[in-house]
């Protein structure tokens, strides 16, 4: 681990627009930011965990505020060599504490960060944090996973993703306390590489419960982006959560 940028530093920052390309396609883009944008509706929006700006860039493109929250100065230099990344407002610090000036329309987590805070207490906090950045009437909007949890077989804990001659991913999961980890090997010039990066999973009931704690109510969920209902078969969901005006 990078001891000043967490897990994700130099050479994470280095590989991760690549790595995630799937996510940086114009359609997976535009549908975000067109959530994000209705939910601004005009106002401020907080980006905790901005990384390298894959949403942060094109909503500020569209004329909305962006300010972003990120521990590793690593993500936010990529995100600051990209056409307009001087755009969007940073303060360097862990998203579940750090405060910024001022009052958001919208917060929100995405790409499953939620889960790089790795207890329940680290999650709580985020929510209140969020929360306490909203003007009555906001939204804190979180994008994650489902708890893969039917893919283990019984007595194992490992659910690999990815299998390749040169690169091998596989996610290890602890059910008892909800600890998890993503593991890569890679073979690099004849030479073996090892990375684990830390997660918790959370299920949306208990997201409910932290955005109950921290003042919020639950006001939509989908699949998706576009919209689709959230089902038991969902591997993922998009959650918007209110603060009341009241």
């Amino acid at each position: 681990m990078d001891d000043e940028d967490g897990y994700f530093g130099e050479r994470v920052a280095a590989k991760y627009d690549a790595e995630s390309a799937a996510r940086f396609e114009p359609g997976v883009v535009g549908a975000t930011v067109d959530v994000l944008e209705a939910l601004a509706d005009g106002g401020r929006a907080l980006e905790l965990g901005v990384g390298t700006g894959r949403i942060a860039l094109p909503l500020a493109g569209r004329g909305v505020a962006v300010h972003g929250v990120d521990m590793s100065r690593a993500m936010v230099a990529r995100m600051r060599a990209k056409p307009g990344g001087d755009a969007v407002g940073v303060t360097i610090g862990d998203f579940a504490t750090t405060r910024v000036d001022g009052t958001f329309s919208v917060a929100y987590l995405l790409f499953n960060t939620i889960m790089n805070l790795t207890t329940q207490a680290a999650q709580v906090a985020c929510f209140r944090n969020a929360a306490a950045h909203l003007a009555p009437g906001g939204c804190f909007v979180i994008e994650v996973g489902v708890p893969a949890l039917r893919k283990l077989p019984p007595g194992q804990n490992v659910v690999p993703f990815h299998v390749s001659p040169t690169r091998w991913a596989f996610d290890r999961y602890d059910v008892a306390t909800q600890e998890m980890s993503s593991n890569y090997v890679e073979v690099v010039d004849g030479r073996g590489q090892y990375r684990s990066i830390p997660f918790r999973y959370v299920w949306p009931s208990e997201l409910d419960l932290m955005a109950q704690l921290a003042g919020l109510r639950l006001r939509e969920r989908w699949d998706g982006w576009t919209r689709e209902p959230f089902t038991s078969e969902s591997g993922q969901h998009v959650s918007v959560w209110e603060k009341p005006i009241d």
